[in-house]
């Protein structure tokens, strides 16, 4: 097994990294978490017009254990926060989260103790996509921009983990 001088990587790994990457971009399947005047614009994006199945995400899936990708469109209430903590947990790895819209994002113009300031305060959000509404443009850029993100991760590196004693562990 040879080694490429660039990368220091067996060339068997390498291809295998970007053949996994490949597959992932290209079969985003989002789980539906529309909450409030983004999700017109979210399934708008998913119509004829703007045709996100060229982009292999064409299927919005109604059950987090099906998806990977978690839409948050619009302002998440204090009260939908433990649903939506739920179902991110309830899916899959890989898994990744796109804020739509300035209610998500940031809370918006709702700023009170009901509405979530952020939804990055309880999930890991990996794309923010501003506006209110957002066009479905806007959410059309944000998944090519998840794409990209997905294009450079390393699925087959060692991940290290810490643990409460503060050190990290291989897995």
């Amino acid at each position: 097994m040879g080694v490429t001088p660039k990368e220091k990587l067996p060339f068997l790994v390498a291809p295998l990294e970007k053949l996994i990457n490949w597959a992932r971009e290209n079969s985003l399947w989002p789980a539906q978490f529309g909450l409030a005047c983004c999700a017109i614009e979210m399934m708008s994006t998913a119509g004829s017009r703007y045709d996100m199945a060229r982009f292999g995400m064409e299927v919005f899936r109604a059950s987090p254990r099906q998806s990977d990708v978690m839409i948050v469109a619009g302002r998440v209430s204090q009260k939908m926060a433990p649903v939506l903590v739920t179902i991110y947990e309830q899916m899959l790895e890989p898994k990744w989260v796109i804020a739509m819209g300035d209610c998500s994002s940031s809370g918006g113009i709702y700023n009170n103790y009901a509405i979530i300031q952020g939804v990055d305060k309880i999930v890991p959000v990996d794309v923010y996509i501003a506006g209110c509404p957002p066009r479905p443009e806007a959410l059309l850029d944000g998944l090519i921009m998840l794409q990209k993100k997905i294009r450079t991760e390393r699925p087959l590196a060692k991940r290290s983990t810490q643990t409460r004693d503060g050190h990290d562990h291989l897995y």
